[in-house]
């Protein structure tokens, strides 16, 4: 691809097309998130004074409460925060470590070398509690219970029930009773899931929410400061009777978490990976995500010449999902929590990487599985080789099964120029839910894995490989864009889809959130069992049915899948226009999330 900029008026269009959802633009602030109710939240913290980071960890509790079948209190929360003020541009994991009795080898010896589902056998320290508070304490202007209050309100005097989220618990149906009779009496009254309409109350949250929101101002009536009482409230979580709750409760279910862990436990706050798209400067979270995926994606297509192609025509797609099938490969047999793995990321985000991977696409034909890895060993900084054996993926082929989602999302840009881009996610009914606590621990060790030498291995204080990945786009140095999504291994393809939708074919935010996409799963899925299917694409409906019987002539595994899927991932936007400093907010029709700007 040329060098060209991709500077551009976001809210101008090459395409002038119709959109579900109308793009939303304001002078003062823009909110998109994965529900309405949290994008309600936001935006009320906002208009009472707070900024960014205050509304964005408002609208993820919202989330955690709203949409309890995709995301959990007690789950995960990874972060990219940029604070005007200060200039810090940080990641916070938000994700927990393996207690320390987790025992790889339990898996293989009782559980034919799976780690199984509805199971406090995969808790991990929650890692979402830690991270939306530590992120208020430090870059939030406002105080816990005035941040807090919108999702208490939520879970105190109910949530009306989405069909989106009528049709997630009747998924979860048929194990409940068996599984966690807790959350079925809450979730399934009279038998059976709640329809559409329906309100939930939820009154052990709102009490768990009551109690920190008391324990904060118990701190200020002692006289400790904002930052400090909300640490004091943090410590509630984690060293406190709440804590206590938790590891009682997993040692009753069979699970490791302990009392120490929970202690143990902090949220890492990291320089954010770097990569360089154009003149885009593009940061996500480290590899113990997926998140420097999307770096490697853009690196790959600035080899490819992609802007001589019509857009979304059978060449144009071929090559994006060979570039996409390339890094994966590398996800699959590099990526893992870099205090416990050698990542060699600096080869993998590497240009000249890049371009020698760039040369093994072949235009007539498709890979037709996971191609071999690379070896960026040669472009870390020293050289060198250390490639070993590429990880055996065969024994992961599994039969067709349905793709779930489990996940949501929040983006936010204030008057200021601060940006709030946050993944929330875990569902509740990934372990037991905690008597008394309203929540469950987060599961999230369903991605790691059982071999040994595998990058993602599960280990004693290690971080599971998440699939959230939020990330955050800049300007010359200015904040232009908080986008992510939910989606699973869909989540990186569908944010690079979006951004080239805007940056190489004029589209304008929400014309490019709504164009239909191509996903890949030609790797192990990320979540247990990671079922592989050797060359598939999954296809919107949208994309002609010419297009896609090219894409099967050249080898890929082409299956079609509604013309707005939700397992095509959900994206959302909240950026800055460069021309005008318009606020610009985008949601994908696809869920059930909105966007919101004033």
């Amino acid at each position: 691809m040329s060098n060209r900029s991709v500077r551009r008026d976001l809210a101008a269009s090459r395409w002038g097309g119709f959109t579900l959802h109308p793009m939303v633009m304001g002078r003062r602030a823009a909110v998109s998130t994965g529900h309405y109710l949290a994008t309600a939240a936001a935006m009320h913290i906002l208009r009472c004074g707070g900024n960014a980071v205050d509304a964005g960890v408002a609208a993820g509790l919202c989330l955690n409460v709203a949409l309890f079948h995709l995301t959990s209190f007690g789950g995960v929360a990874p972060m990219v925060i940029f604070h005007r003020t200060t200039g810090t541009l940080v990641t916070l994991d938000g994700v927990g470590r393996w207690p320390a009795l987790a025992d790889r080898e339990h898996f293989i010896r009782h559980h034919q070398g799976r780690i199984p589902e509805w199971s406090m056998l995969r808790a991990v320290t929650p890692g979402a509690p830690d991270a939306w508070l530590t992120a208020l304490e430090r870059f939030g202007t406002l105080t816990l219970g005035e941040v807090m209050e919108p999702a208490w309100e939520l879970a105190a005097g109910g949530v009306p029930v989405t069909p989106a989220t009528s049709a997630g618990l009747a998924q979860h149906e048929p194990v409940l009773d068996q599984i966690d009779p807790l959350a079925r009496s809450l979730f399934y009254p009279g038998g059976r899931a709640l329809r559409p309409g329906r309100v939930l109350i939820q009154d052990d949250l709102a009490a768990t929410f009551r109690a920190l929101m008391d324990e904060e101002a118990r701190a200020r009536r002692e006289g400790l400061d904002r930052q400090e009482a909300i640490r004091r409230a943090r410590d509630l979580v984690y060293k406190g009777w709440i804590a206590e709750r938790m590891a009682a409760f997993a040692r009753e279910q069979g699970g490791w978490l302990r009392l120490e862990d929970l202690a143990a436990h902090r949220v890492q706050i990291d320089v954010p990976v770097h990569g360089r798209y154009r003149d885009l400067d593009v940061y996500t979270c480290g590899p113990w995500s997926q998140g420097p995926l999307l770096i490697q994606f853009l690196n790959l297509v600035e080899c490819l010449d992609l802007e001589a192609l019509d857009h979304n025509s059978a060449d144009y797609l071929h090559l994006l999902i060979e570039a996409m099938n390339l890094a994966f490969s590398d996800r699959e047999n590099y990526y893992g929590d870099p205090r416990f793995v050698q990542v060699p990321l600096a080869g993998l985000i590497s240009k000249d990487y890049a371009r020698e991977q760039a040369r093994r696409i072949r235009l007539d034909r498709a890979f037709g599985r996971m191609p071999e890895p690379g070896d960026p060993w040669w472009y870390e900084p020293g050289g060198g080789t250390r490639r070993s054996r590429p990880v055996d993926v065969d024994h992961y082929r599994a039969p067709d099964e349905a793709l779930k989602g489990d996940t949501s999302y929040v983006a936010v840009v204030d008057g200021e120029g601060n940006l709030f881009s946050a993944t929330p996610s875990d569902p509740t009914f990934w372990t037991p839910m905690v008597p008394g606590l309203g929540f469950g621990v987060s599961g999230r060790g369903c991605q790691s894995r059982v071999e040994a030498d595998h990058p993602a291995a599960l280990a004693p204080g290690k971080r599971p490989r998440l699939t959230p990945n939020p990330a955050v786009i800049m300007l010359d140095g200015e904040p232009l864009m908080a986008i992510g999504c939910p989606g699973g291994d869909a989540q990186t393809q569908a944010m690079l889809q979006v951004l080239l939708n805007i940056f190489e074919f004029g589209a304008n935010v929400q014309e490019a959130i709504e164009a239909p996409r191509a996903v890949s799963f030609n790797f192990p899925n990320s979540f247990s069992p990671f079922p592989y299917h050797p060359g598939r694409v999954d296809i919107e409906a949208r994309i002609p049915a010419s297009v896609r019987d090219d894409l099967a002539r050249r080898g890929h595994d082409v299956r079609v899948l509604e013309a707005w899927a939700p397992s095509a991932a959900a994206v959302h936007v909240a950026a800055v226009n460069p021309i005008d400093g318009v606020r610009i907010g985008g949601a994908d029709p696809r869920r059930d999330g909105q966007a919101s700007a004033w």
